[in-house]
């Protein structure tokens, strides 16, 4: 197997610390998912969030005794992954993201853009 270069993982705010407070089990699958994409790959549970054009936004969704968990990172950017968000859902109304979850997801995506637009402009400094 010709095994593609690691990219970086970088998170948005609390998006790690609130990853890490998942359940072992769940943060394993969250934990395959985003080794996956660092490799240029995708797991099969991996879905583009709607609300955003293409696939540069994708969502992870595990679901584990009787609760729902979501990760969602971003493949926009090259050579790097941004996990934007990662929560558990309360609702028990349909399978929609929470629309304030959405509204948070678009502003870690634009300071993902600014880090990265930052970073490149160093790296050619």
């Amino acid at each position: 197997m010709n095994e593609k270069q690691e990219k970086p993982l970088r998170w948005i705010a609390s998006a790690l610390n609130d990853l890490k407070k998942f359940p072992e089990d769940v943060q394993d699958v969250m934990g395959y998912a985003l080794d996956l994409a660092q490799h240029g790959q995708k797991h099969p549970n991996a879905k583009p969030l709607h609300g955003f054009s293409g696939a540069g936004v994708l969502e992870i969704v595990d679901d584990f005794d009787g609760d729902t968990y979501r990760a969602i990172y971003t493949v926009k950017f090259e050579g790097v992954i941004y996990l934007l968000h990662s929560f558990q859902k309360k609702s028990k109304h349909g399978i929609a993201t929470p629309q304030q979850d959405i509204e948070l997801v678009k502003k870690r995506l634009k300071i993902a853009q600014e880090n990265y637009l930052q970073q490149t402009t160093e790296k050619m400094e």
